[in-house]
């Protein structure tokens, strides 16, 4: 998988490690932002606390 996109940005080693590292970034901020919060509204559990 790495090589398919090491392979699909063109330009120099030095760019693309950026422009995957920018990419890389990008997929956790919208995973934090939007899809873990629906996800988290979908789910429904309650909270609970065990007492020792």
């Amino acid at each position: 998988m790495f090589s398919l996109l090491w392979r699909f940005f063109p330009g120099p080693a030095w760019l693309r490690v950026i422009v995957l590292l920018a990419v890389a970034v990008a997929l956790v901020w919208v995973l934090i932002a939007y899809v873990y919060p629906y996800v988290a509204v979908q789910l429904m559990v309650e909270e609970s606390t065990v007492n020792t």
